[in-house]
């Protein structure tokens, strides 16, 4: 069973409406959270990082998986993506749901690529270590479409959330009369979810879907050890040019000066693949083939000289 939720519009509603409907259905979508110019502006910054694939000296997005492109560090690329993840209703409603600890611990986008196959699947984000944990820590992500979602749209079991520890989810679990929220809407919807609802990316997605992610909890909140391997969630990377006039608060939701999951001399442990040492060795022999071609050059020139 599908069903719809409130949308709530950011200069109309209050912080109250807002913590309700996440409180209880675990999401709650935002209308009007960015202007047109701030979204537009994102758009064009996000599209420029889709133009290749992000190797050696060119940036760019990261593929480790056939359906998505990924966008690590949006922060990086333009102001609205800051000031978004700090904005005044969002910080209100997160201080209430989440305590007065929470920071931002990640922000990435993703473009999503046509297809019929559910491959990501219903889950709650696991992220914590369950070990011996009856409690469920809370985490809450924001979600920003940069495109008009027709199709693909993110799906969330209402009232699902806080009801068992994250984990993938098989659809002959669902209960029955479970309510489906599928959060349809144009470039500039936002939303926010309680993470451990179960939820998944909607199929099949007809045309391309770009969104970003921001996720907020605890720091302090001990880590699942595969997030802690890969180093998932470290300091998050921030460009100064857009973190001017920034309050106390608003440095604190970002984290600086924390470094509980700061992690010195980091290595990842995964290894190149054969591929990637193919290209590398491909391209030292290109940049020798140019040194090369360049020597050649300067002496013809010297000669003719």
């Amino acid at each position: 069973m599908s069903s719809s939720i409130k949308t709530a519009d950011v200069e109309q509603t209050t912080a109250d409406h807002v913590l309700e409907e996440l409180d209880q259905n675990g999401v709650t979508v935002l209308h009007g959270l960015l202007s047109s110019a701030q979204l537009a502006s994102m758009q064009r910054a996000f599209e420029v990082q889709l133009t290749s694939l992000r190797w050696n000296n060119y940036d760019g997005y990261e593929k480790t998986e056939p359906y998505r492109h990924m966008i690590e560090d949006v922060l990086m690329l333009d102001q609205g993506f800051v000031d978004v993840a700090i904005h005044p209703l969002v910080t209100e409603v997160l201080t209430r749901y989440l305590g007065s600890k929470y920071e931002l611990v990640e922000a990435k986008g993703w473009k999503s690529i046509p297809t019929k196959r559910d491959f990501h699947g219903w889950h709650g984000d696991a992220w914590y270590d369950q070990t011996g944990k009856n409690e469920i820590p809370r985490e809450v992500k924001l979600a920003i479409y940069l495109t008009d979602v027709k199709s693909g749209a993110f799906n969330y079991i209402k009232g699902s959330h806080r009801q068992q520890h994250p984990r993938m989810v098989h659809e002959a679990e669902l209960k029955p009369d479970s309510e489906i929220v599928e959060l349809f809407g144009p470039a500039g919807t936002a939303f926010l979810f309680d993470t451990s609802g179960i939820h998944r990316q909607g199929v099949p997605m007809l045309e391309p879907r770009r969104a970003v992610f921001y996720n907020y909890h605890d720091p302090a909140v001990r880590l699942q050890r595969e997030d802690v391997e890969y180093y998932r969630y470290h300091p998050l990377v921030l460009n100064a040019a857009f973190l001017g006039n920034l309050s106390k608060e608003s440095q604190r939701i970002l984290g600086f000066g924390n470094q509980t999951n700061f992690v010195p001399a980091f290595q990842d442990p995964r290894k190149p693949s054969k591929l990637h040492r193919a290209f590398s060795a491909a391209h030292d022999v290109n940049l020798k083939l140019d040194n090369f071609l360049g020597r050649v050059k300067a002496r013809l020139v010297k000669n003719r000289s």
